[in-house]
Parts: C-alpha cells; sequence; structure tokens
C-alpha cells in the first residue's frame, strides 16, 4: 500500500522533499523507533499523519533549552546532524555531550538520536569574505549597496564578466581602504570556473557568494563568522543558505531552492551551469542553515529565457522542467 504522506512540505526546514523512509533511531534509553517519512532537505524525521505545526511548536521549545533531549512520544525525530541544521532556525549552535555524539555528528544519519548541549551563535568566528559576482553594467548598483555589508564583512572581491583584468581597490562608504577590489575576467559560459576564480580573490580562509541579483540582509550576515565556527567544529566545509526566487516581487514555489555559497575558500565547484561545490567526502562535509535566507530577484522573462540558455551552455543539464516551478507562486 502506498504511503500518504499528509504534509507537502517539511515542517522544519520547509523544502518539498518528504519521502518514504526506513530510517530508525535509538533513544538514551536503548529503545530504537521506526519513522516512515524522512525530508530529503534537511533529514528531520517524522510519523505519517505528524501535524507540522505541532511539530515545530514541540521542537522549537526544547532548542530553547540549554541541553536537547529527544522526546521518545513526538511524532518527530532526528539524529545530531539534524538537529544542528535545527537549532540555526532560533540562531543556535550545538555541541555534542560526549565522544559517542561527536561521532554520530560526524556520520550522519546515524541510527543515535539526537542530544546535545545548545548554544547561541554569537557575531564572531572565521573572518568571512564576500564574493560577488556581476556583469561590468551592474557594477555601480552593487557598489552602492554594498555599503550596509561593512557591518560583517571587511574584505570584499568582486569579479566581473569581461577581459581579463587583475584586482583593482575601489573606495566604498564603510570599508577600510583597500577592503573592496574589482576584478575581471571573461565567464565564457562556464559557472563553476567563474565562482573558482572568485573564491581565489578572497582573503579570508571562508567566502559567502552572491550575484548580482541577490541580497542578504544583516542579520543572516553578522551570523556568517559563527556558522563558519559551527562548521569547522563539525569538519564542514560547505554551508548551504535557502534561496527566496521572487519573481516580479512574488515569492516562488522553487523554495528553499538551497545554494551552497558559504565555503572553505578551497572548496572548488563544478558544473558550466548550475554549479556546486565538490565536497572531498560528499554532502557528509556540508549542512544547511535556517538563520536567513538569499533573496534572488527575478524578472518572468529572465526566466522564460534562463533554462534554455544553461540549456544551450550545457545540454542536458540546463533544468527546462524548472520554468514552471519558477514562475508558480509559492504554497504549502
Amino acid at each position: 500500500m502506498p504511503l500518504t504522506i499528509s504534509s507537502r512540505r517539511c515542517f522544519l526546514c520547509a523544502a518539498a522533499m518528504l519521502a518514504p523512509s526506513d530510517r530508525r533511531l535509538t533513544d538514551p534509553a536503548g529503545r530504537e523507533r521506526a519513522f516512515p517519512v524522512a525530508c530529503g532537505s534537511c533529514g528531520v524525521l517524522t510519523e505519517r499523519d505528524a501535524d507540522p505545526a505541532a511539530c515545530w511548536r514541540d521542537l522549537g521549545r526544547r532548542l530553547g533549552r540549554p541541553i536537547f533531549l529527544p522526546d521518545p512520544e513526538a511524532p518527530y525525530g532526528l539524529d545530531l546532524y539534524t538537529l544542528r541544521i535545527a537549532a540555526t532556525r532560533l540562531g543556535r549552535g550545538l555541541s555534542p555531550l560526549d565522544p559517542e555524539d561527536r561521532a554520530a555528528l560526524l556520520a550522519p544519519h546515524s541510527p543515535r538520536a539526537a542530544r546535545a548541549r545548545l548554544h547561541d551563535l554569537a557575531p564572531q568566528g572565521p573572518p568571512v569574505s564576500l564574493g560577488l559576482l556581476c556583469r561590468p553594467a551592474e557594477l555601480p548598483a552593487v557598489l552602492a549597496g554594498l555599503a550596509p555589508q561593512a557591518a560583517w564583512a571587511d574584505d570584499v572581491a568582486i569579479l566581473l564578466d569581461g577581459a581579463a583584468a587583475p584586482a583593482r581597490a575601489v573606495a566604498v562608504a564603510g570599508f577600510a581602504d583597500g577592503a573592496v577590489r574589482v576584478a575581471s575576467r571573461p565567464l565564457a559560459g562556464d559557472f563553476a570556473a567563474q565562482r573558482n576564480a572568485l573564491q581565489d580573490l578572497a582573503r579570508h580562509a571562508w567566502m559567502l557568494q552572491l550575484d548580482a541579483d541577490e541580497t542578504l540582509d544583516l542579520k543572516t550576515g553578522r551570523l556568517l563568522p559563527a556558522l563558519a565556527a559551527l562548521a569547522e567544529d563539525g569538519d564542514v566545509v560547505s554551508v548551504g543558505l535557502p534561496r527566496r526566487n521572487r519573481v516580479e516581487g512574488i515569492l516562488s514555489d522553487v523554495y528553499p531552492d538551497v545554494q551552497y555559497r558559504l565555503n572553505r575558500t578551497t572548496v572548488r565547484y563544478a558544473g558550466r551551469v548550475h554549479e556546486r561545490p565538490v565536497l572531498e567526502g560528499g554532502w557528509r562535509r556540508s549542512f544547511i542553515t535556517l538563520h536567513g535566507a538569499i533573496d534572488h530577484r527575478l524578472s518572468r522573462a529572465h526566466v522564460l529565457a534562463r533554462s534554455r540558455t544553461y540549456e544551450a551552455l550545457d545540454p542536458g543539464h540546463g533544468r527546462i522542467e524548472e520554468e514552471e516551478a519558477l514562475l508558480r507562486p509559492y504554497s504549502e
């Protein structure tokens, strides 16, 4: 009999990626429990008839405490890897309680039910460079909107699509002399190569990359160093942020559209279009944060041309089928 799932989207991360599961969790008392539904994005587990609002109310309450302990009767469950993601939704981080828990964190999705010490993420940690990709015509607008990001970034690299030119310093209010630099190289239809070149311009060990039509609010930006610290503590080199695609100002159904844009600068991207980081050790060396999102402004005309343009650049990888979903308003 096919599994019927009561909700389309995950109660934790909002991804429409719920699917049948055979995963099991063992709680601290040694009791094993099977969960029939799992989120393919964040990994949270649920019963088939779990009430999303009730699940979040209970989980959110537990995430506010100094120590997270699982409720063996709750209609949801999670391992330490997913608990780390869940905690970021409230601007919190975690540390394992003992060596066994640390081993479970480093081996997702472990059958060990999550328990951990929780703490508020403070705006401190390894410094993060800001990288921006844009066309020459977009540069004035990018520079004009840059000043507020000085609240969390002291190093900004902008890479233009154009004739190769070395980085040059430009003056931007709020930034120290030489903190903002503009370089140029031809995109040549290879987005991964362009992102890798931008990575190489960073002065810090971590970089957050944005495109000219993307923005990040300051509350989200200020916690990026703390996320980098959380990542380093968990042997993670890539952090994904949800992206809100707004077509003509309307939130698209393609959400959370996770973009792995906060990376160690040694990480390389692959893929001429729809490029993604290549991680030694695979997805286990990444996680998703839920503390904020990248906002992406799109016009209807751009959406209609986007997938076809990408398909021409890299046949078979343009995601032409995504056009309809991008034009469809967000729904639960």
